[in-house]
């Protein structure tokens, strides 16, 4: 069901509209729900924006202060702005809200101007990304490329859990909201070349995952939504770490994701990457925000805005979402490989544990039926029988877990640690 616009203030009030053909899908809610967004200048935010402003909701939105002040960067959210103040019969009503708030470091004034302005806030998005590009080696050479570790973990970790930690009280105290945390599937898949966005990324997710442990009593959500790499690479800012000669493409292959990152940099003339005069790359540290046209930004991203407009606000949220088929491949192929690995050195692992030779057996026995069904392409048509699998499998678990813990008391108790 879709809400129609509506001028008036957050209320209880509630309407619908017929889904148009291609259109974005909503949860079902009774009132426009407010969202906050960390970082609104993305072509994803934006466009995210539009239809939330479209579809009646209220947008509280990140200004980054470093972004906002640059023209090609900020464009399309100043054309947004341009139309919301247009007064056209299309936009009417939007630029009541909508509320830009400079976002830097001051992560519980933020949250809190929101609330001040409408009221409340339901929907916490953490949308802000930079990728750092270097492979470990390059990103140790000196003290200025060490500081780009520091500064990609302070963009996409740091920054957007001190958002969260101020949202906090909020949410818990009207015990509803929805946080949602856009990442990639670098939170699964390690990425050669991005050691560090991908070491972030997997300290955010590990972060999530325990929270949202602490706050489900709260009736507070969390959801991890993982598009494509290219998604927020290439819809925020890049830098490059200098490149080390050993590092190059014709010395070693694996880390070329710079390759295809300058070669799209190099598409427009005002992101131009030079390289030396011998044809080597640059000693220097290089920044840039993918230029791209319009239409390569909708087919880029819109995907992932649609899940986001289908997720944000669900009463019963998914705790990860995986955007697109070449993600849920890729994610698929890395589970797999991880249960092979465990079921092949599934003994050596019980080895350690106070366990009998049945016990191991059933170990093994389980990890080969997780792995047999894994792979058969019927069990999504089996809801039944997937549950009564894992049921069979966490009665299991616990078996083993029972009896390793009735060893290590009974070592325990006589004194056999040592």
């Amino acid at each position: 069901m879709e809400r129609k616009n509506s001028e008036a203030g957050p209320s209880n009030a509630s309407t619908s509209t017929p889904s148009k053909a291609r259109s974005a899908s909503f949860p079902i809610h009774n009132s426009p729900r407010v969202w906050f967004l960390t970082s609104a200048l993305s072509p994803l935010s934006v466009r995210l924006i539009r239809l939330l402003l479209k579809h009646g909701d209220y947008i509280a939105a990140g200004l980054p202060p470093d972004e906002i002040e640059d023209d090609e960067r900020s464009a399309e959210f100043r054309e947004l702005i341009n139309d919301c103040n247009s007064g056209s019969k299309q936009c009417e009503g939007w630029k009541d809200r909508i509320r830009g708030i400079k976002a830097k470091s001051q992560c519980g004034a933020a949250i809190a101007e929101a609330i001040q302005v409408f009221g409340r806030i339901d929907i916490l998005m953490c949308c802000t990304s930079e990728a750092v590009v270097g492979t470990v080696e390059e990103l140790s050479t000196c003290s200025a490329t060490q500081s780009l570790v520091r500064d990609q973990f302070e963009t996409i970790y740091f920054s957007q859990i001190n958002f969260i930690k101020s949202a906090l009280p909020h949410l818990r105290k009207k015990r509803d909201g929805h946080i949602i945390v856009l990442t990639g599937i670098t939170g699964h898949i390690g990425t050669p070349g991005m050691s560090m966005y991908c070491a972030a990324t997997w300290a955010l997710e590990g972060f999530c995952d325990s929270l949202t442990y602490e706050i489900a009593p709260f009736n507070v959500k969390l959801t991890i939504v993982q598009p494509n790499k290219e998604i927020s690479v290439l819809t925020n800012k890049i830098t490059f770490a200098p490149q080390l000669p050993q590092y190059e493409s014709q010395n070693n292959p694996a880390p070329g994701l710079r390759d295809i990152l300058t070669n799209v940099l190099n598409t427009h003339p005002d992101t131009l990457i030079d390289p030396q005069p011998d044809g080597s790359s640059k000693s220097t540290i290089e920044s840039r925000f993918p230029i791209l046209p319009s239409e390569a930004r909708d087919k880029l991203v819109m995907e992932t805005v649609h899940a986001l407009t289908a997720i944000g606000g669900h009463e019963n949220p998914p705790a990860r979402h995986i955007v697109g088929y070449e993600g849920i491949a890729s994610v698929k192929e890395k589970l797999n490989t991880v249960s092979e690995e465990m079921e092949d050195f599934v003994e050596v692992s019980c080895a350690v544990d106070i366990f009998t030779k049945s016990k191991v057996s059933q170990a093994a026995l389980a990890m080969s039926r997780c792995h047999d069904t894994g792979n058969l392409e019927s069990r999504d048509s089996n809801n039944e029988g997937k549950n009564i699998t894992n049921q069979e499998e966490s009665a299991g678990n616990q078996e083993l877990h029972k009896e390793e813990m009735k060893g290590r008391l009974s070592l325990e108790n006589t004194n056999q640690f040592f």
